[in-house]
Parts: C-alpha cells; structure tokens; sequence
C-alpha cells in the first residue's frame, strides 16, 4: 500500500492520524501541550482514543517522531487558518489616468479615487496621456499633474518621479 494514500491533507502538508503512523515509538503531546515523553505508538494511539482525540504526526522527520493528540478537525482549520494569517499582503499599484483639458470636477473625483485607494494600502500611478497635437504641450501636462500632486495636500510620497515616456507622463505615488 502506498503511504502517500494513507494520509490526510492540510493545506500542502501531509499527516499521518492514529493507527496510520508505524513507527515503534514516538514523543507524544497531549491537548494541553505538555510532553508525554516516548510512548510506543500503540499505547499512544490508544490514549488518544480514549479521550475522544486523534494521534497527529506534526514532525515525522525528528527521532522518534513528534504527535500530538488533539481533535484533528480542529487542529486542521487552526493550520490552514495561521497559514492564510502569513501570506504578506499584495500592494496592488492602481491607475489614475488624467487629460491635458480635465475639468475641476473631474479632478475632485480623482482625488477622492486616490485617497480610496491609499487606505486600502495601494500604490497609484498618476498618468497623463497627449495624443496628436497634444504632444507639443508637455510643459502644460507637467503643470496640470504637480497641480493635482498639490491637491492632494502632504498625505503622499513620490514613489517614481515624473517621468516622460513617448506621449505619456506618469508618475507613482504612495501614502505617507
């Protein structure tokens, strides 16, 4: 019988559970975390059974083996949920596309945009696109993008200074 089969899945972590674990002897934890020492399995799997609870394999590569007894459902959702805990959070970098001829009002619902997003912890990219003839007023675009830097008061850091890229100037922004 392949042992692979023989376990129980948590998350990308195999564990051997009860009469599943052949080893001679293992150091056993009961539910209150306190050792037990070195137990024969048997007896170990049989302790468990008797309070209600399971015989978990958490450290099969120590010598002897470490298990735990503990109810192997809960003990289940305790891991994957520290391991949903850990992940770092992803900062999403969020576009805020500007014109060479935006409106006051248009600005304002800019602004609202990105102090949305600084509190959800994302990064904006400030963009200001010039198309056909727009292109010859690229001094105009620099001023309409510091103009809305300074609306938006001191909340912000450059992340990425103004930076010019074909007909496209962008800038990245954080929060303080």
């Amino acid at each position: 019988m392949n042992p692979k089969f023989n376990r129980s899945q948590t998350g990308n972590k195999f564990y051997r559970i009860n009469h599943q674990i052949r080893v001679p002897e293992v150091r056993v934890i009961d539910e209150n975390g306190e050792q037990l020492g070195v137990i024969p399995t048997n007896e170990a799997a049989n302790l468990a059974a008797s309070r209600e609870l399971d015989l978990v394999e958490v450290s099969p590569l120590a010598q002897p083996p470490v298990c735990r007894i503990v109810d192997f459902g809960k003990w289940q959702y305790q891991q994957s949920r520290s391991q949903s805990k850990n992940k770092p959070k992803k900062i999403d970098t969020k576009v805020i596309r500007l014109s060479l001829k935006i409106g006051q009002h248009d600005i304002g619902v800019r602004q609202k945009q990105v102090r949305k997003f600084f509190e959800a912890g994302h990064k904006v990219k400030i963009e200001l696109r010039l198309r056909g003839r727009e292109k010859a007023f690229r001094e105009k675009a620099k001023e309409v993008i510091n103009q809305f830097l300074q609306t938006l008061g001191t909340e912000y850091k450059l992340d990425k200074p103004l930076e010019i890229m074909g007909g496209t100037l962008i800038t990245i922004v954080t929060k303080k």
